[in-house]
């Protein structure tokens, strides 16, 4: 199905493309989220899914969206979600949010969709290193948010206020972790930088952990599809420990499949080990000049070796060598407040020299609010 909305002089069409339409246009970005590739729909079996692409009235690609479809139970209604999505020019969205975003909209209803949720990659602010450890070490700040921003970024302003304008719903405000992805990030910057430059950017703790691990001889290799359920026994061993429900091996067999078959370098499996002994290990994710931190698991033993610092060193240097600009740990919650128990979170992710990273979070569109209320009741129930 094809969807017209006129704007001015303008047509805007949107409609489902291949997955080679999808992954050529993603292709040909600097970078894009692994969560808007088709491979992602495949991970995530349980959900219906869709490609939709933005085409001027030429026939020029102009935009693609992975659609994830969740059903609402004994309805043939659904819950559409692009997450971290859809791969847009953001720019253009927030100038004329009518003529990019009421098409796609008017597609999903079409296909029986009573809300819509997405994820706009868009960056709002940013918190260099120095700027938060000077504000954690004062104690006079408990939220990022309380913390005067190192950027601003212009382009996240006006892409909020275009979302209200079309009767879109910001994310709620919360201090944690809340279910979809993650609004606040913790990235590393690459772009121009050596491995040394790098390194000199870590706190004193971090080189001397990364100096430990090597001088007690942790080795860091690659892994395969074989080597899935030890790395999923360390992360079930890591999920007791921290206190999260694990996903089951069959999750990571899948999104490897999926990811490796849709581009073999795709996702990369770094396993840590100590005179034999695995101690730690993570996936890497990359999609143009962005690498992801996406999965990571370690053992409550031989933490003196310091395996989990030698395995983000390794993932920090396989980014770099393959021309990535950003390192991206994922999620943070908002909090710097040292009591607080996600702390631990940013503090050891702040070791990097990094950045924290908020964007403008997940918005959504109920079309029907009554069963959009109900889904809410519905999925806050299953937890």
């Amino acid at each position: 199905m094809i969807i017209r909305i006129w704007v001015g002089s303008h047509v805007v069409l949107v409609r489902p493309v291949r997955r080679e339409e999808h992954l050529e246009f993603v292709a040909a970005q600097p970078s894009a989220s692994f969560l808007q590739l088709p491979s992602w729909a495949q991970v995530k079996a349980e959900w219906g899914s869709e490609s939709l692409g933005w085409f001027t009235p030429g026939g020029e690609l102009v935009g693609v969206g992975l659609v994830l479809y969740r059903r609402l139970p004994r309805l043939r209604r659904y819950l559409a979600y692009l997450p971290e999505g859809p791969v847009l020019d953001w720019d253009a969205v927030a100038a004329d949010p009518a003529g990019w975003l009421d098409p796609m909209v008017a597609h999903l209803r079409s296909k029986g969709a009573f809300g819509v949720r997405m994820g706009p990659p868009v960056v709002t602010r940013r918190w260099g290193a120095d700027e938060l450890k000077a504000a954690i070490a004062s104690g006079g700040a408990a939220r990022l948010a309380h913390v005067p921003p190192t950027a601003t970024e212009e382009r996240g302003t006006r892409v909020e206020e275009a979302l209200r304008q079309r009767g879109w719903r910001p994310p709620a405000e919360a201090g944690g972790f809340t279910a979809g992805q993650p609004r606040y990030v913790f990235q590393l910057p690459l772009a121009g930088r050596s491995e040394e430059d790098v390194l000199r950017g870590f706190n004193q703790q971090w080189r001397r952990n990364i100096k430990k691990a090597d001088k007690a001889g942790v080795v860091v290799e690659h892994g395969g599809s074989e080597d899935l359920p030890a790395f999923h026994a360390l992360y079930v061993e890591t999920a007791r420990r921290d206190g999260f429900t694990p996903r089951p091996l069959a999750y990571f067999q899948r999104m490897w499949r999926a990811m490796t078959d849709e581009d073999p370098s795709r996702i990369t499996l770094l396993l840590a080990r100590h005179e034999g002994t695995l101690l730690a290990a993570t996936t890497l994710v990359r999609v143009g000049g962005h690498a992801w931190y996406s999965y990571g698991a370690s053992s409550t033993e031989g933490r003196d070796v310091r395996p989990s610092n030698a395995v983000q060193w390794a993932m920090i240097r396989e980014s770099l060598a393959a021309g990535c600009s950003v390192y991206d740990l994922r999620g943070i919650t908002d909090t710097i407040l040292e009591t607080d128990p996600h702390f631990g979170l940013i503090q050891f992710k702040l070791g990097t020299g990094g950045e924290a990273v908020e964007y403008v979070g997940e918005w959504d569109l109920p079309l029907n609010r009554l069963l959009y209320k109900g889904f809410d009741l519905y999925m806050s129930r299953r937890g």
